[in-house]
Formats: structure tokens, C-alpha cells, sequence
């Protein structure tokens, strides 16, 4: 099946004509992949299903094709290391655009081509486990040509239990307990945020009667309704945008609010003001510390409104963790936390502009369920599932995470 669907796809770019250079190659691509007969496109397909195929069964969170930085190889990343596939077969610049092409429907293409970049879901029936399988999807250009970044939705969504929060910080982050406020999720590309955020979502479903809406970009887990009713807007294809998915969900009458990621001024401003409203947001930020989260969103906003953001934040701001995946000594990966809760101290820090203060109150504020990243680091090396590279080399402050080791 493999070397048939090599073949379609060598076939199809051998009648690109060479006078058709760099990025109208993809164009060239788009405007003529109607041509292959529906057989041939199922099997390329077909060819696709059985990458991700081998990507679940090597337990690799991301796969990597096509694009001039690949040469030709499809690449994974398992147990947090980028590898090439040697037992794969090697596509070309254009073989691997076509192959990225098939997945995408006409409206995608035209978007991909106008912002030369498209995020999306892909889904297929996967066999072993009887079910369906979900990844979420980036193609985008390198060099002039495709490349595409597909990352595994994890079928089965972790308890809340697992992830190892202290009692008080779950209760924080209950709509049960608190009606409103804003709830942080953050970490770098790849720490597990969403698996987190799709755990705590999870948690209310099991004993919540609410409804929740999520706005993501693109959906990754589908959760089925249980306790709580729960309504997927993908941006791009169910609404526009986040903020209009924000303001949107106003009028739908919701209790909770899952905000994929405040990525932009807009959205930062939108989710503050449907919080203030009374309801309860979660939503997530790529920074790697507590400190930096409150820094990053006041930072977003114009100098004019920003003392006006820092308190709007700081009567809203309910919670923040921030994650790191850490190699582990069963060579997989461990999540390792920093959490913040809001308390009235800090709240007058965010308030005054002394950020740099709320370091120590996490670091003192275990009684609270907060803990320092470096704490955290440091538990995880005391238990054995660390070495003492991986502490340090994770932790944001070295200095501190040297002076725990010592004791």
C-alpha cells in the first residue's frame, strides 16, 4: 500500500512542468490535484492513515513532513526527541506537498495560499483501537514549498488526580466553588497544556451541571456531554475569530468558557471583560513562569490601558499554572508545575506593579496549594524521577533550585 501511493504521488509530479518554480509549484498542485481519480486520492490517504498509524504505535506526540528542513524524511518526536524515520519512505519537496494537499478541502487551500499558513484537525478510524483518532494539524511553507506538523490529541484524557495539584488549588479552579474569575493554564509549545486544560474541563463534566464552550483553534479532544453540556467552536471554520467567539458566547448563555489561547490584545481584553461579567474562563499563554503570565497580558495591552488591564486582571485573576514537560529517568516525560493562587497579597503585588514579589509568595505559599517550579523540580528529583541535570536545566531559577538541592 505504501510503495503503491509512493508511486501515485511520483507519478503526479513528474507532469509538473519545470518551468513552474517555487511557490506556484504549490499552486501548480492545488489547481490540478482534482484530476487524480478518487481511487488515487484515497490512497494517498490511506498513505497518510499509516504514518500516524506508526506514529501511535512508537508513542510519538509529533510528526514532521515535508518542507526543505526535513531532506526528504519524515521525522517524529518521541519522548521529547525529534528522530528521523528511517523505515519510512523519503518524499520529495513536491511528493510531500501533494500528499499535505490531500488532506485539505478547497476553502483550505485558498486560505493556505492567501496567509501561507492553515491550522486545522485531521481525523481517521484507527483500527487497534476501534475508534477514532485526532491530531492537530499545521501546514505551512518552507522554502517554497509544504511542510506540515501534525501533533497526537491523546485518546483518553487524564484525571485531574494525576496531574498532582494540591486540594485547594482544584477547589480554586472548580466552578462548583468559584462562580467567576479567570484560570491561566501556561507553558511553551509542547508542555501539555491542553491535556492539562482537557483534564480540568473533564472534571466538571463528571460532577457539574453547567455548560461549557470552547473556543480553540483548531478543537482537539472532543469531550461528550456527561454532567455538563459542552459546545466545540472551532476558530475558522464554527466562528471567526477568538474574540468573536468570546463575544459570541455571551449570548449563549454559558457558565464556563475555555478560551484556546489569549494570543492577541483583542482576546486578552474580550476574556477579561466576559470574566468581569461573571463568568468562569479558562484559557491558556505561552510563557514559562507564573510571574511572566501577568507580565506577558498587562505587556499586550497599549501603555495607555494598562494601568486600567493590571487592575482589571487583578480582581479577576483566580489561578495560574505554568508547565514543563521533563525528561524522565524511564526515559518518557513528567510534568513538572509552578501554581499561583490569587490571594489578597497578591493581588495588591499585580495592583502596585510588583510582580517581581509574587515569586516568594508562591514560594511560601504552600498552606495555599502553591508551589514554585523549582520546588516542584526539586520533589521530582528527591522521588527519583529526575535526574539532577533535568532539575536544573528546567528549572527558571537556577540559582534557587541549586540552593533547595543543598538544603
Amino acid at each position: 500500500m505504501i510503495a503503491d501511493a509512493k508511486q501515485i504521488l511520483s507519478k503526479f509530479v513528474a507532469k509538473i512542468p519545470s518551468t513552474v518554480l517555487g511557490p506556484e509549484r504549490v499552486s501548480y498542485i492545488i489547481k490540478h490535484i482534482g484530476d487524480l481519480p478518487v481511487e488515487e486520492k484515497m490512497a494517498l490517504i490511506n498513505l497518510m492513515n499509516a504514518i500516524l498509524g506508526i506514529m501511535i504505535e512508537r508513542q510519538a506526540s509529533d510528526v514532521e513532513i515535508g518542507g526543505f528542513g526535513t531532506q526528504k524524511f519524515i521525522w517524529m518526536r518521541i519522548f521529547g526527541k525529534k528522530e528521523r524515520v528511517n523505515d519510512l519512505p523519503q518524499l520529495t519537496e513536491d511528493e510531500a506537498s501533494l500528499l499535505i494537499i490531500s488532506l485539505l478541502n478547497q476553502n483550505q487551500c485558498d486560505l493556505l495560499l492567501s496567509s501561507r499558513n492553515l491550522d486545522f484537525s485531521y481525523s481517521f478510524h484507527y483500527e487497534p483501537v476501534q475508534g477514532r483518532v485526532r491530531f492537530r494539524a499545521d501546514a505551512y511553507f518552507d522554502l517554497d514549498s509544504l511542510a506540515l506538523n501534525l501533533r497526537a490529541i491523546q485518546a483518553r484524557i487524564r484525571p485531574i488526580e494525576s496531574l498532582e495539584f494540591h486540594p485547594f488549588a482544584v477547589k480554586m479552579m472548580s466552578h462548583n466553588y468559584i462562580k467567576f474569575g479567570l484560570s491561566l493554564i501556561t507553558g511553551i509549545t509542547g508542555s501539555g497544556k491542553s491535556a492539562t486544560l482537557d483534564a480540568i474541563i473533564d472534571f466538571h463534566n463528571d460532577s457539574d451541571p453547567c455548560h461549557i464552550v470552547i473556543i480553540a483553534s483548531p478543537v482537539e479532544y472532543v469531550h461528550k456531554s456527561r454532567a455538563a453540556i459542552i459546545k466545540h467552536r472551532e476558530v475558522g471554520r464554527d466562528v471567526m475569530s477568538f474574540k468573536d467567539g468570546v463575544t459570541q458566547a455571551l449570548r449563549q448563555d454559558p457558565d464556563i468558557i475555555v478560551i484556546g489561547e489569549m494570543r492577541d490584545p483583542d482576546t486578552i481584553l474580550a476574556a477579561l471583560e466576559v470574566t468581569d461579567t461573571g463568568h468562569k474562563v479558562f484559557s491558556t499563554l505561552h510563557t514559562s513562569s507564573a510571574t511572566e503570565s501577568i507580565d506577558r497580558i498587562i505587556a499586550e495591552i497599549h501603555p495607555n490601558e494598562q494601568e486600567r488591564v493590571r487592575n482589571r486582571l487583578a480582581d479577576v485573576l483566580i489561578s495560574v499554572v505554568s508547565q514543563k514537560l521533563v525528561p524522565s529517568l524511564d526515559g518518557k516525560r513528567i510534568l513538572a508545575k509552578e501554581v499561583l493562587i490569587v490571594t489578597p497579597s497578591v493581588k495588591a503585588a499585580i495592583k502596585n506593579d510588583n510582580t517581581s514579589e509574587i515569586y516568594m509568595m508562591i514560594n511560601q505559599g504552600a498552606p495555599q496549594g502553591m508551589i514554585t517550579m523549582e520546588q516542584d523540580l526539586l520533589r521530582l528529583y528527591m522521588e527519583r524521577k529526575i535526574s539532577k541535570e533535568n532539575a536544573v536545566a528546567y528549572a527558571n531559577n537556577k540559582t534557587r533550585i541549586l540552593q533547595l538541592m543543598k538544603g
